[in-house]
This record gives structure tokens, sequence and C-alpha cells, in this order.
């Protein structure tokens, strides 16, 4: 099987914690908090974990958060290949407020990197054998120009790794500029900025999705269309995979849910269909969890056994 790695710039250690209700000024009471780890490809290779496979994690961490971002990945098993930060890690803030079920997220800037950790973290991706999988995820961290993150991906590119993207805006779009990317998965939004035009007719959307994949910016487009499920393209197929009607407590780590089952499927060379099937399965089972829990073993392949029967 190929190996996974994903890499993250910007990582945050995540603080979850509840309040009856919120009102400005008083002092609001809070649970005790709960630790998680957080960032794009840290929850892209939790996730996987989770769904039985393995993924290394490459990522800066700093000071004390950094010091239980990576505690917090060893004791949930994700191997962890980090380098010393000199800025702290960034804590990021979720509320959930009991009394309407509200979820207030937080979200702080990630810790400056600079050019000497970019080129640490590009030296460990530059170590992982030719052929594998490399899934870079999340924001751009202050310090980081998008001239710099193309020449990472390029670099990771010329060195023989296969990478998944899965970034937005600008990020996304210099990403894509280089062409041969495995999978992204943007969302209608994305993809219409992606295009430059609006996509208003059903075919719009796979057709955008086509472009992409013939001008070569990408061998794999799969578009996540929120509670439609997923539209996934390839050179060859055009799949959609509509999830079961669950009830939704929380999309967080939806997203990096379905990435990580995706690229679970890649890594095994399964069919473009298995593979979304998989994917919208993992995301949907992380839309059962309250806050900002992944999606489980258990509920993933209970959906996707429901959607191969669909």
């Amino acid at each position: 099987m190929v190996k996974i790695y994903t890499l993250t710039l910007a990582p945050s250690l995540d603080s979850a914690t509840q309040t009856p209700q919120i009102y400005p000024e008083g002092k609001l009471r809070c649970s005790a908090p709960v630790f998680e780890p957080g960032g794009g490809g840290i929850n892209v290779a939790r996730a996987i974990t989770f769904l039985g496979g393995s993924a290394t994690a490459i990522f800066p961490a700093g000071g004390a958060t950094g010091e239980h971002l990576v505690a917090l990945l060893q004791a949930e098993n994700v191997p962890v290949e980090s380098i010393e930060a000199h800025e702290w890690t960034r804590q990021n803030l979720h509320v959930h407020v009991a009394a309407n079920g509200e979820q207030y997220r937080f979200v702080m800037p990630g810790a400056t990197l600079n050019g000497d950790e970019l080129m640490k973290l590009q030296e460990k991706v530059l170590q992982i054998a030719p052929g594998s999988l490399l899934v870079i995820s999340g924001s751009l961290p202050p310090g980081v120009s998008l001239e710099q993150f193309t020449a990472l991906i390029q670099a990771a590119q010329h060195h023989g790794l296969r990478c998944v993207i899965d970034s937005s805006g600008d990020a996304l779009t210099a990403a894509l500029a280089i062409g041969q990317i495995e999978l992204v998965k943007p969302n209608q939004k994305e993809l219409s900025a992606l295009v430059q035009r609006e996509l208003v007719q059903p075919d719009d959307v796979r057709n955008a999705a086509l472009e992409i994949i013939r001008s070569g910016k990408a061998r794999r487009v799969v578009v996540s269309l929120g509670a439609q499920g997923a539209l996934a393209i390839d050179e060859q197929n055009c799949v959609q995979v509509v999830p079961p009607p669950i009830k939704s407590q929380s999309t967080v780590g939806a997203g990096d849910s379905m990435v990580g089952a995706m690229t679970l499927k890649l890594a095994e060379n399964a069919s473009l269909e298995e593979m979304v099937r998989f994917g919208v399965a993992a995301g949907s089972a992380a839309t059962i969890n309250q806050g900002t829990r992944l999606c489980s073993q258990e509920n993933t392949h209970k959906i996707y056994a429901y959607l191969q029967q669909h």
C-alpha cells in the first residue's frame, strides 16, 4: 500500500468548552476544556488513523502549546514528524452554547513561520519515499508567501510525490496552476472562483470540474455539495454520491474526514466511485458527532455500506 503523509503549515491546539448561555460583559462560566489537535493536514492524518489506516503528520510545533499538540497526537497513535518552531503554536477556541446548541469558533492567526523553518519542513517532505501521497491542507500562516507555497509543492512533485491539495482561495489557484495535482476538493463557490464564472445550470459544475482536469491542473476533482453530497470527476468518469438523511450535529471536521477517507482509497488504488463514496460516508459520519470530532470507523462503514446499496 502507498504511504500517506500530511503537511500542515498552520497547526493549532484546539480547546472546546460548553457554557449555558452567551451574553455580553458578565463572566461566562465554562466546562473544563477538552483539548484536541487542529489544523487541516493534522486532522486528515487523524481521520485516516481513526479509519484504520496510517498517515504521518508533518508540521511545525512551537512552545508549550506545540508540545501539547504533539503529545495529543501521540496519544491517538498518529505518527508525527514535527520541526521545532520559534513561535508558539496557536490555540483556537470552540464554544458550545448549551441553551440553543449554537457553536462559536474563535480562530486565531497561525504562528508566523520563518524561512528557516519552512526549509526544515521541506527537508522532511523530501525525505519521503517517491510514489507516496502527500496531503497539503489548511491555511497559509503569516510569513509564507504564495511563491514559497508553490515552490514547496513543485519540489514535492519533482521528488516524485503525489500531491492532494485541500486549500481555498489564492493558495488553491496557485497549486492548480502548477498542474498534475492528484486530487482537489473545492466546494461549489471555490470551483466557481477557479473557472471565473457563475455555476447556475445542473451541468455547469461538471463542466467546470472537467475544465480543470482537461487543462492538466488536476487528475481528480471532487466538488463538495454540502447536503447533496459530492460530485467526483476524473478523465473518464463522473459520479455523484448523495449522503443518507442524517441529523447533522456539527459540520466541523466533515471536510477533513472526507479528504482523509478519499486519500486512504487513493492509496489503495480504488476506483473513483469507491473513493468518493467512502469520502462522503466519512464526511457524513463526522457530522453525527458534536463539537470538533472527526469520523469514527464504525459510523463510516455503516454509511458506506448503505451507500453501496443505494
